[in-house]
């Protein structure tokens, strides 16, 4: 029986199809400049009183000043290097990863001015 089981297992698997083929439709090949454009973190000058508002996806660094959280109804900013939510008015951590979960409006309130690494979509607001 256990013979049985293991043959239609590993015969399932075998019937899944065909590989995928790089390049293919379903495997479409990119090219350097579009990666390296995703991968890129911009160093951005935030004054004292703005905000930097990111989008869904977009990654926060603070570098340098003082930075609070702005949340929203939905949750807080990931702070993915403590493993915490950040709420409003929490301070957001020098040299820690954040990341805005959705387009809802969170991001940072500039205490001070600051420098930021930003890589994705951000607008600076008052």
């Amino acid at each position: 029986m256990l013979a049985g089981v293991l043959a239609g297992w590993f015969g399932k698997g075998l019937a899944a199809g065909e590989p995928v083929l790089p390049g293919s439709e379903q495997d479409p090949l990119v090219s350097r400049s579009y990666v390296d454009a995703k991968l890129k973190m911009a160093v951005v000058e935030v004054p004292a009183g703005k905000q930097l508002i990111g989008f869904g996806g977009t990654e926060i660094i603070v570098r340098s000043g003082s930075a609070t959280a702005i949340d929203s109804e939905l949750g807080g900013l990931s702070d993915v290097t403590a493993g915490k939510d950040l709420r409003r008015g929490e301070q957001a951590p020098v040299n820690h990863l954040l990341i805005v979960p959705r387009d809802d409006g969170r991001g940072i309130q500039a205490v001070t001015p600051l420098f930021v690494m930003v890589r994705g979509n951000y607008k600076l607001q008052p």
